[in-house]
């Protein structure tokens, strides 16, 4: 139909002629509340915002002299935070006459990589940044699928002492 009777159409219901397709030939309109159509699309937005997963980035930092408990501890930490869908940024720190002993450092992160190779995958091999190196660890696809498949668990209720 004409642009103008489409205008007159759309006017008489108190509506809006909005162009869907303009190049199409002809091009296509639709007589619709364009305000309510912005509210709706504003509302899907908001919505979808919700449902997506934001990953942060968790940082664990090791010494090369790091002794096997400590070494123990902080590894239970980046298994902690795979578990929990975060990435995990491993860091050597090397000060003064340390920087001569980087082989020691990367020992330690591949170490780190060999120990949780189970609950994550290298994202980023361990690199050199001037007096840093840096490995960043990712959880795994099939346990990460897993854990939002699963509800948590609800709390249980916890005995009373008398």
């Amino acid at each position: 139909m004409p642009p103008f009777e489409a205008l007159k159409r759309a006017r008489e219901r108190n509506l809006d002629l909005v162009e869907i397709s303009p190049t199409a030939n002809p091009p296509v309109c639709r007589i619709m509340d364009y305000g309510k159509y912005l509210y709706q699309q504003e509302k899907k937005e908001r919505e979808a915002k919700k449902h997506q997963k934001t990953i942060t980035v968790k940082e664990v930092k090791f010494r090369i002299n790091v002794d096997d408990h400590d070494y123990e501890t902080k590894k239970n930490h980046v298994l902690r935070f795979l578990e929990d869908g975060d990435k995990v940024k491993a860091t050597i720190f090397f000060r003064g006459r340390e920087m001569t002993r980087t082989g020691l450092g990367r020992e330690i992160l591949e170490r780190l990589i060999k120990d949780v190779s189970d609950h994550g995958v290298v994202e980023f091999r361990p690199r050199q940044e001037g007096n840093t190196l840096h490995a960043i660890l990712a959880p795994k696809k099939a346990e990460a699928a897993k854990r939002e498949a699963k509800p948590p668990a609800p709390a249980q209720p916890r005995a009373s002492q008398a």
